[in-house]
């Protein structure tokens, strides 16, 4: 067997070859993180057989991803290694280094001594699902960031649109009349066969003559500020909103399909639908990760805290809330579906409310019996079966 150890960094990488007796084959190089850099990188690993070679690398964030998909797809064997691997094998020698070069034989080491996991398919694509989930929670933040922003604006300058609007202004009908005219003395004057086609036709038809007459004089009376500035900020935020929406779309049909493409078994669980499953599956990864569901608990952060002082030691705590925010989110989330359509987790959810346990406490103990589900499920590969 041989080992390839790479030193992953933003710029430059560094490689080396090492045989099974601690030959060096090939001595440390760098090479750039561009297309002429991997295809350096590829020449060097061309000269062998690739059944033979075996690659390392650490878990860098993101620097190691390109790099990663680009050996994958090409066939490669890659082995992805916990820094702290590396850091001790570091501090068990004399002297102390610490260079790309040696980091490379010491990746090598790592991979010799240890037992090592394959990167393969489903790694590959939990990894698409991080990326994408971990980008729709940005553009979902952005997007309500903006809302608040457009909600500021109209009570500046049209306050009484919101007993218009009952459901709030965030509605198709509300956006299509602010992007029409964003201004009440312009609603005021605007035809009312025209006023009454935007509001009917915008809301299928819920809005009739006599609510644009209503509309109309409330315009017409507003206390808003006469201010055009404000209208462009109306204007512009509802086109942000709305360029966020349909990224948003487009991101989740992209996790869609790579849900499909996995099949996974997550899926056969009540209420976890293809946008919360890939949650679950992208944060967690490779389940082999946790040989316990307590440490899958951890990893979410949903494992209680600890408390304790000389001889007192606190019976209840709240959770830590150390780990993964998004897959903390996603559990507590699926936690709450299950309780509507699984009789079990209902009853166990109505148990710990009974106790005194408020929603969220009461649900992060669903969360702890679903998790154990859960890496039951991904552990053996079988469906949902709980009555």
């Amino acid at each position: 067997m041989i080992y390839v150890g790479i030193d992953v960094a933003k710029l430059n990488h560094c490689a080396s070859f090492v045989d099974s007796d601690g030959v060096i084959l090939v001595e440390p190089f760098e090479f750039q993180n561009d297309h002429s850099g991997f295809q350096t990188l590829l020449k060097h690993l061309t000269s062998f057989s690739q059944d033979d070679l075996l690659i390392g690398m650490e878990s860098t964030a993101h620097y190691a991803e390109n790099l990663t998909c680009f050996l994958y797809t090409r066939g490669f064997h890659i082995c992805i290694i916990n820094p702290i691997q590396t850091s001790v094998l570091r501090k068990g020698k004399i002297r102390k280094t610490k260079t790309d070069s040696e980091d490379t034989y010491l990746i090598s080491k790592a991979l010799k001594m240890e037992e090592y996991r394959l990167f393969t398919e489903q790694d590959y694509n939990s990894l698409q699902l991080k990326n994408l989930c971990r980008f729709r929670q940005k553009l979902m933040k952005a997007r309500t960031k903006v809302k608040i922003q457009l909600v500021t604006y109209v009570d500046l300058l049209f306050p009484e649109l919101q007993y218009f609007f009952k459901s709030g202004i965030h509605g198709k009908a509300c956006y299509e009349l602010l992007k029409t005219q964003p201004n009440p003395d312009r609603i005021a004057k605007m035809h009312l066969t025209r006023l009454t086609n935007l509001l009917s036709k915008s809301s299928h038809g819920h809005f009739k003559q006599s609510h644009a007459v209503q509309l109309k004089e409330l315009a017409s009376h507003s206390v808003g500020i006469k201010n055009d500035t404000l209208s462009l900020q109306i204007f512009q935020s509802i086109q942000q909103i709305e360029m966020y929406t349909e990224q948003l779309a487009d991101v989740e049909n992209s996790i869609r399909e790579v849900m499909n493409r996995m099949d996974s078994v997550i899926k056969t669980i009540p209420g976890i639908g293809a946008l919360n499953g890939a949650m679950i599956l992208g944060e967690i990864g490779d389940i082999s990760r946790f040989e316990k569901p307590c440490q899958l608990l951890a990893y979410a952060g949903l494992d209680p805290s600890v408390y304790q002082s000389g001889n007192f030691k606190a019976a209840r705590t709240r959770m830590s809330k150390r780990g993964s925010k998004l897959l903390r989110y996603a559990l507590i989330n699926a936690a709450w579906q299950i309780t509507l359509v699984n009789r079990t987790f209902k009853d166990y959810y109505d148990l710990k409310i009974s106790q005194g346990r408020r929603h969220y406490g009461a649900l992060g103990h669903v969360a702890h019996k679903l998790v154990r589900v859960i890496h039951k499920m991904l552990t053996n590969n079988v469906a949902f079966h709980l009555a």
